[in-house]
């Protein structure tokens, strides 16, 4: 039997760490936690996933044809590790609930540093989390921010300037806008999200400016990396390749110069729910200059945060001490990598 995982929240992010949970035999999945009866409450019932809600909730969920399999109390007492994916700020009011029971929690990156006391990202603080309590899982423009960072190392950079361009809603809240324009996501600069990458790697410089466009469809970055020594092309590459977790391809040769045609790509490559866990890297979009590189990169905001939920745990839990080891076991399980070896990442010289 693997570590107990229990999943409070079952929105876009928990279902799919739900699912993660399942395709990884070292995890058992105890149930998730579900508030309101919706299509995703049945499927997942349908699925054999167990659910838990409030008492008062019971009637509803019956009345669904749901038979709950106990409270959210029962849900959290019979776990070994919980998963707060819970909306942006009712994490804090949960934690309540996993001190009560003396449970390690992984909070998600819509919460303040503070509810965890250690933010973090695989590939730069793993060792961080060995045995730790609670741990907050950055958000998405953060990790795939941080995977470039922590790829070429803190020790390296200089300086980071980032340009964000953020979807402006997951594609089942499409009762958020803006609808028809170009919003300002932060009245100053940096962002919040060179906040909270500092949360992580607090030496390094960076300063970051977010935009918020009418889309559903993933999130883009344009990082400006200045850097303390130079890089060649091929060592640049390798640094970037060396998680898997970033996938490079060349937009000009595949024809994929969009999120909309990365979406279909990773469609047709039957991902589950189009999910992306990589960072996409358009290799024609990446500038070498000496001392300084520039890169655009696509990030999948429902997915992207997926692999290093489950990384955290076997941290958390002693599982593993060696990042490299976790990394590979998950990208495995999650098929991440599958894609960088059919997808040619630059054009042949002919």
């Amino acid at each position: 039997m693997g570590v107990k995982v229990a999943v409070n929240g079952y929105g876009t992010i928990g279902k799919r760490i739900a699912d993660a949970v399942l395709r990884v035999k070292d995890f058992e999945l105890v149930g998730v936690a579900k508030y309101t009866v919706d299509y995703s409450a049945l499927l997942a019932h349908r699925n054999g996933i167990r659910i838990f809600t409030p008492r008062e909730k019971f009637a509803e969920f019956r009345n669904a044809g749901v038979e709950p399999e106990g409270t959210v109390e029962d849900l959290v007492d019979g776990a070994d590790i919980v998963y707060d994916a819970s909306p942006g700020k009712q994490g804090a009011k949960n934690k309540e609930l996993y001190v009560r029971y003396n449970k390690p929690a992984v909070f998600q990156g819509g919460e303040s540093p503070e509810v965890a006391g250690l933010s973090y990202s695989t590939l730069c603080n793993y060792e961080a989390a060995i045995g730790k309590k609670y741990v907050r899982v950055v958000s998405c423009n953060t990790t795939g921010m941080l995977r470039i960072i922590c790829s070429i190392g803190t020790g390296q950079l200089d300086s980071v300037f980032a340009v964000i361009v953020r979807r402006a809603s997951d594609p089942r809240e499409d009762h958020r806008g803006p609808v028809s324009s170009i919003a300002l996501d932060s009245s100053t600069i940096p962002s919040h999200h060179a906040l909270d990458v500092k949360t992580v790697v607090g030496d390094v410089s960076i300063e970051t400016v977010a935009l918020v466009v009418p889309t559903t469809l993933m999130h883009m970055q344009v990082m400006n990396v200045k850097l303390k020594k130079p890089l060649s092309t091929d060592e640049l590459a390798g640094l970037l390749r060396s998680s898997g977790r970033i996938l490079v391809l060349d937009s000009t040769l595949l024809k994929i110069d969009s999120t909309g045609k990365i979406v279909e790509l990773s469609r047709d490559a039957n991902r589950p729910r189009y999910d992306i866990y990589e960072n996409v890297v358009f290799s024609n979009m990446v500038k070498l200059a000496k001392e300084a590189f520039t890169l655009v990169q696509a990030i999948h905001q429902e997915a992207i945060v997926i692999p290093e939920n489950l990384d955290v745990a076997y941290a958390m839990m002693n599982l593993e001490t060696d990042p490299l080891k976790v990394v590979k076991k998950v990208n495995e399980a999650l098929g991440i990598g599958a894609l960088q070896g059919i997808i040619p990442s630059e054009a042949k010289a002919s």
